[in-house]
């Protein structure tokens, strides 16, 4: 069973945290533990996804986009849940939690803003307080998301320190947390962090894999071939993956290649990263050889983090998942692909899983199925693919 009792998958994971925040997190595991268990949450969590998120979403076999490669698409259309992405899933999930552990502030980080609007918009829901923390630099790039948390009564905390995007907003809202223990919980918005954060996020973003078992089996009688997702922390991703872990369906993890046509090699974590602990857990990172953390470039913001989960470091060294990079430009052009055969607009993020399905071309049979998640809408997008024309 994954992770352990000490919080890790395989080799990575744990709680590497000062010694203040070990009783906080410790707390968390007891009460998570619990609650997730009792008959009220369970029902609760339930009601909430199919009545104020709108689950299930679909499952959209793309025939022009499949015609044109030759093989079966289908979208998990994640970007018609409520807020326009995957992450509301997890946030009405832990904002339950914490208003079950008696906290009233609500913390939270954000680099493409998805997350911050979707724990604004459970906040609000539940009357519980909230604060987002988000880089000077994803604040510019994502101005919507950021007018959507406001009007929702969020309030936004610039971070300026470091590449002012979503590594140094973590940083500050740890910071933070660290100075408002009692009444405040820290919502973190991927499968990242200390122990038991990866495998919350986990839990509830299962639902998108749950869902897409039983839609694909009830639309060609089996299981896919291949599931594509987009990583960056990689809450969409192992969200999808994990329900289908020991089933014979092959893995491919996206990650953001960085600027241009060329891969960057201080761009895709899981490509060219080397094991290393960055905001409490042991994972794989991008440093330089006296430990320093390189700054990271993606035309997606929620793919600009120089880390990701423990559980998607167990999937590479275990060969359980296949993790590629896909570069801005080549994001770019699937972007418009999607939009102009399918009439539907992908987040930046989404539009790297997009991307990879151009790679398999000639190599599957025209019966293979493959499910990429679209892990969220681009209307958030539009501004920096206008800059990109």
């Amino acid at each position: 069973m994954l992770p352990d009792s000490n919080g890790y998958y395989g080799n990575f994971g744990g709680r590497f945290v000062p010694e203040i925040l070990m009783g906080l997190l410790e707390e968390l595991e007891q009460n998570y533990n619990r609650i997730k268990k009792e008959k009220w949450f369970k029902e609760r969590f339930k009601q909430m996804l199919a009545d104020f998120v709108g689950r299930p979403t679909p499952l959209f076999e793309a025939k022009r986009l499949s015609g044109k490669y030759g093989f079966r698409i289908f979208l998990k259309r994640e970007d018609l849940a409520h807020t326009g992405a995957h992450k509301i899933n997890n946030t009405i999930g832990q904002a339950i939690l914490a208003e079950a552990m008696g906290k009233t502030d609500i913390i939270a980080e954000t680099g493409a803003g998805q997350h911050g609007v979707a724990t604004a918009t459970a906040c609000a829901m539940l009357g519980l307080n909230c604060k987002v923390f988000m880089g000077t630099e994803d604040i510019k790039r994502q101005y919507p998301n950021v007018e959507r948390m406001k009007i929702l009564g969020a309030e936004i905390i610039p971070v300026d320190s470091g590449t002012k995007t979503l590594k140094d907003a973590i940083n500050e809202a740890i910071r933070y947390w660290v100075t408002h223990a009692d009444k405040t919980f820290y919502l973190i918005g991927s499968a990242v962090g200390p122990h038991p954060y990866p495998s919350i996020v986990r839990d509830f973003q299962s639902v998108i894999g749950r869902e897409a078992r039983g839609q694909i089996r009830s639309k060609i009688g089996r299981l896919p071939d291949m599931i594509i997702a987009c990583v960056g922390g990689g809450s969409n991703s192992i969200g999808i993956f994990w329900p289908f872990m020991k089933e014979n369906v092959k893995f491919i993890g996206v990650e953001a290649g960085g600027k241009g046509e060329r891969i960057d090699q201080n761009a895709a974590t899981l490509t060219y990263g080397k094991p290393g602990i960055l905001h409490g857990a042991l994972s794989y990172l991008l440093y330089d050889e006296n430990g320093n953390i390189y700054p990271t470039h993606s035309v997606a913001a929620g793919l600009d983090y120089p880390g990701v989960g423990p559980a998607h470091s167990f999937f590479k060294e275990a060969g359980r998942a296949e993790y590629h990079s896909i570069s801005d430009k080549e994001a770019i052009e699937a972007f418009y692909e999607l939009s102009e055969l399918e009439g539907i607009i992908p987040a930046m993020e989404s539009a790297h899983a997009v991307a990879y399905l151009k790679k398999l071309k000639g190599k599957l049979s025209r019966d293979a199925a493959v499910i990429v998640n679209l892990s969220g809408r681009g209307d958030k997008d539009l501004g920096e693919f206008e800059e990109s024309r």
